[in-house]
């Protein structure tokens, strides 16, 4: 009796912590992780410091204690034994109509939470806590995951962000001949102290309802919260380039 005290009183701190009602259904994490990528062949599953690059992302969602689940969307039985490996849900195989260079994210997930709807021992409801995380967000930390949550009370979805490293009004175009030229000119000569500061999706990962996952087209729903993240956290990994790059970031931040 003292330990299930126990347990049910580190419950209900948990739920205090995130504003959650003790009985509110318990967030599920989904992470899409094709195996078809063409710049990187096989990045969810390609080493990274030691660990297959999907695995951060894993131990960052268990760290986090959030989940019922941690469910892998995944086309390859690669990726699905490398994920199940290390604690992940592969209950289903994403049709290959979901898995090309096309498919969208809310697509992704749609399917995923449509499978989970229909199996009464998931849990899952039109009112669970829904984050997609990506298989390639080794920056992603279980508080990110945790404390971001909170947002969702207040909104349709939850987007990491990150600030521009330099004012986006500035910014220019080049011609096919090379010429520049400026997409906010009147801007030219207005200190960057009187900017405005724009932001842009970290990439990492994103929290909703299963409810407006299911009825949204675009992420940028009626009420979305960003969640900003520091600069030197966020590196989108789509291509060699991007990959050792983000090596470089890691050995920094990680001392190695």
């Amino acid at each position: 009796m003292a330990l299930f005290s126990t347990i049910m009183d580190r419950y209900l701190l948990t739920c205090l912590a995130m504003k959650m009602p003790p009985n509110a259904p318990k967030p599920v994490c989904i992470i899409p992780a094709r195996g078809g990528s063409k710049r990187i062949p096989n990045k969810n599953i390609k080493p990274f410091f030691g660990k297959p690059m999907i695995q951060w992302s894993i131990e960052a969602a268990t760290d986090s204690k959030c989940f019922s689940s941690i469910v892998v969307s995944t086309d390859s039985a690669d990726v699905a034994t490398v994920a199940m490996s290390l604690g992940a849900n592969v209950p289903f195989t994403r049709p290959a109509c979901l898995a090309d260079d096309y498919t969208v994210t809310i697509d992704v997930i749609k399917h995923a939470i449509d499978y989970l709807l229909l199996q009464d021992a998931s849990g899952v409801s039109m009112s669970t806590p829904v984050c997609c995380l990506y298989a390639t967000s080794p920056f992603t930390l279980a508080s990110d995951i945790k404390y971001s949550l909170d947002k969702l009370a207040d909104a349709q979805f939850v987007i990491p962000v990150t600030s521009f490293g330099f004012p986006i009004q500035r910014a220019s175009r080049m011609s096919d001949d090379g010429q520049l030229s400026l997409f906010s000119p009147e801007h030219v000569n207005t200190r960057s102290q009187d900017l405005e500061e724009a932001y842009h999706d970290a990439g990492q990962f994103y929290w909703g309802t299963a409810k407006a996952w299911c009825s949204a087209q675009s992420l940028y729903a009626e009420k979305v919260a960003g969640f900003p993240l520091p600069r030197w956290r966020v590196q989108d990994i789509d291509t060699p380039e991007d990959w050792k790059r983000a090596e470089k970031m890691f050995a920094v931040i990680s001392n190695k």
